[in-house]
């Protein structure tokens, strides 16, 4: 066999075991129902459930954090998180979560939140008002 041919069956091979590792490696999305079913790695996107207790005491567990959440579908779920309550968590209007399901809660690994706009419709207005007056 050619060097050539050796080298390219080589190649081949390793570009076939990076798209088999990046494949396994990838979660996707879901519901809470959907990770109750499976078990691997999903993200769940809802928003959080403002009306029951965020749980964190830093002097206590600095790495555990529990909240409750909706997701898309509407489903609750209690939210496990170990690791310290991100900043302004309570502000957040959506929640992305990454994790999965161990028995009636949801074990998450990493949170990604949607925080809200600081400027709202009125300011924007008020602002676009200033700037016509000023070129005026």
């Amino acid at each position: 066999m050619k060097k050539s041919s050796i080298f390219g069956l080589v190649v081949i091979a390793i570009a076939i075991a990076v798209i088999i590792s990046v494949y396994s490696n990838s979660s996707t999305y879901g519901s809470f129902k959907d990770a109750a079913n499976t078990n691997s790695e999903l993200h769940v996107v809802g928003h959080l459930n403002k009306d029951k207790k965020l749980v964190y005491d830093a002097t206590k567990d600095a790495n555990y954090f529990s909240f409750y959440m909706k997701d898309n579908n509407g489903e609750e779920c209690k939210v496990v998180f170990t690791g310290s309550k991100p900043q302004d968590f309570e502000r957040s209007e959506q929640i992305v979560l990454t994790g999965k399901m161990e028995g009636n809660e949801f074990h998450a690994m990493h949170i990604l939140m949607k925080c809200p706009s600081k400027y709202t419709k009125d300011q924007v207005e008020i602002t676009e008002a200033k700037a016509k007056q000023a070129s005026i």
